[in-house]
């Protein structure tokens, strides 16, 4: 089946709306947690506010209400083996923190060391998007750590991951 058969035409749509990759950390009840997330926008300057989506009845979700804070890690081509552990490719008995390199931030959550770029945010607020939890999060500190562009990618199925 085709690129162009396999997902129903709004499907295909919505796969066209390009996005980054990124590692979103928060501080859980045994310590860091993370996950790949491309659902991060900056959507305000002053004070500079991002949001990003994350999906309902996730560990992280309630880590991310109960810490008050996220960070997020900007991946780009020399940070994409960062990507692996958070799907779950680590030795058995590890998690993604124990093999890949990373820091806490003065708020608490980790950013990791070969990431492009890096911020932190304190919550302000959160809406509920179907699926989704929309988290508002004013951006306390952050830095650039190389030049670079980040990893843009594009879904063939905007519907699902």
């Amino acid at each position: 089946m085709s690129e162009s058969t396999a997902h129903p035409p709004l499907a295909q749509a919505l796969g066209r709306i390009p996005s980054g990759l990124f590692v979103v950390t928060s501080v859980g009840a045994t310590g860091p947690i993370g996950f790949l997330g491309s659902f991060v926008q900056q959507v305000g300057f002053d004070p500079p506010t991002v949001v990003v989506a994350v999906a309902h009845g996730r560990d992280h979700l309630d880590a991310i209400r109960g810490c008050g804070h996220f960070a997020v890690s900007v991946l780009d081509a020399g940070s994409k083996h960062c990507m692996p552990p958070f799907f779950g490719k680590v030795p058995e008995g590890q998690g993604p923190f124990d093999v890949v390199a990373h820091r806490a931030t003065e708020e608490g959550p980790v950013v990791l060391d070969d990431a492009l770029a890096w911020f932190s945010c304190r919550v302000t607020g959160e809406h509920d998007a179907g699926d989704h939890a929309v988290v508002f999060g004013e951006v306390v500190s952050g830095a650039r750590q190389r030049d670079g562009d980040p990893t843009v990618h594009l879904r063939k199925n905007g519907l699902s991951y």
